[in-house]
């Protein structure tokens, strides 16, 4: 790569022979941060800053082609985006939102309190089973929302729960994050516990949803059912009056049995959740051509621009080496408690711009060195790392964080995506120190 001569200050000169350069890594990381800054003061969409950032960086710092630049943007996330919000906007519009939202609120007894753990408890079982996590988000997440936009919840209460359930039971033995980790642990020849790794992110993600239950407003819902059942939910007997006024057709039978199709294909054979999405939408959409008239303007654009702008910058930055650089220079410090905890931070702060799956199989063999030196507990080091890697995942920029955004209904959607940043940001700083603290800092060989 290509060192950067920085421009010499007037009165200084550089010493004879050597040259003053700046590590085009440490640029990169520069330039994000001033585009973050520029975006939050003057209310430019960071997507666009984003775009031309990557360009910019790496064109201009890194050497690399515009085909490099392309090869960043997440084509697929573009999908899913524009999919499942393409397709729900069909299914309100249709009023089968309606009549799930009913159904759910009739299930739990109209007890409105107890909505965000369903949530919760469906997203953890989804991932423990084998689903990938942002197309368990996917589909619980609209209806959520749904919920959350009816019943006066704090949209950022529930899309919380919906992706720290799925996050809870993302690491059973038998899900795609288990596997990957447990498979990577045993490539680098370190002793697992694959029971361990699953309670420990079972209980790491139920404690925040509990603590994001309290602080968000959960207590109020209870206490507000206690008082007087019919300001919140109306109570079961007025759920099933108002599911018997939301009945089904045509057109939501139809809807009903595609958000079927998307579960089953997507959970049980693999298939992108976002191209059958959209697949599922272009049927309803000639079926009844006028319910769907107005569902690609529903579609969060501005929220697609700023996803897919930022990931495409954070692709080149991949591409650049920097955050391999990060990863090796943190590793290469000698002290093996420093190294493990600013390891779990990188996994956080990357995580929650990038893949979490590539995350945790390139940042696990970085902790491979000092781990089999035997001054730290492997079992516990991997849990933490692994943890730390997928907990911030409600960040709008990740899958999961942005789906949530995506799907907000009745919120500003500029200040919703700050309060969902200043949460991930508030997650990034607490759970990493945390992790360490509980499952390394004890188990030191």
């Amino acid at each position: 790569m290509p060192h950067v001569t920085p421009l010499v200050g007037a009165g200084r000169r550089p010493r004879a022979g050597k040259e003053a350069t700046v590590p085009p890594e440490l640029i990169s990381i520069l330039v994000l941060v001033a585009a973050f800054a520029v975006a939050t003061t003057l209310s430019v969409n960071m997507g666009v800053l984003a775009f031309a950032a990557a360009f910019l960086v790496a064109t201009l710092v890194a050497g690399l082609s515009e085909d490099d630049i392309f090869a960043g943007f997440p084509g697929d996330l573009f999908v899913v985006l524009v999919g499942v919000t393409y397709l729900f906007a069909i299914a309100r519009a249709n009023g089968t939102t309606d009549w799930l939202v009913r159904q759910a609120v009739r299930l739990v007894g109209g007890r409105i309190a107890l909505v965000p753990w369903v949530m919760f408890g469906i997203g953890a079982v989804l991932t423990a089973i084998g689903a990938v996590s942002p197309a368990a988000v996917a589909i619980v997440a609209p209806i959520a929302l749904n919920l959350a936009a009816q019943y006066r919840i704090n949209p950022l209460l529930m899309g919380a729960m919906v992706v720290h359930g799925t996050q809870a039971g993302g690491f059973s033995p038998i899900s795609i994050y288990g596997t990957i980790v447990n498979g990577v642990v045993a490539r680098s020849g370190l002793p697992s516990n694959p029971v361990v790794l699953f309670l420990g992110s079972f209980a790491v993600n139920a404690v925040i949803a509990a603590v994001v239950f309290v602080v968000l407003g959960g207590l109020k819902l209870v206490r507000a059912e206690a008082r007087q059942p019919a300001l919140v939910g109306g109570g079961a007997d007025v759920v099933v009056d108002e599911t018997e006024n939301v009945r089904l057709d045509r057109d939501r039978v139809l809807t009903l049995v595609g958000l079927a199709i998307l579960v089953v294909t997507t959970l049980g054979f693999g298939l992108d959740v976002g191209l059958v999405a959209m697949s599922v939408a272009v049927v309803l959409s000639l079926v009844s051509p006028k319910t769907a008239r107005q569902a690609p303007g529903e579609v969060a654009w501005p929220t697609v621009l700023l996803i897919c702008g930022v990931l495409t910058y954070v692709g080149v930055l991949e591409k650049m080496g920097t955050i391999d650089y990060v990863g090796h220079s943190v590793a290469g410090i000698g002290i093996p408690l420093l190294a493990a905890l600013l390891l779990c931070y990188i996994g956080a702060v990357v995580s929650a711009f990038a893949s979490s799956v590539g995350l945790m199989g390139a940042l696990i063999p970085l902790a491979v060195p000092f781990l089999l030196q035997g001054s730290i507990g492997p079992v516990g080091m991997i849990t933490a790392l692994a943890v730390a890697s997928t907990v911030v995942d409600v960040s709008p920029f990740s899958t999961n964080g942005a789906i949530v955004l995506a799907n907000a209904k009745g919120v500003d959607r500029d200040a919703f995506f700050r309060r969902l940043l200043v949460y991930g940001a508030m997650i990034v700083a607490i759970v990493p120190a945390a992790l360490w603290l509980v499952l390394v800092l004890p188990n030191l060989g």
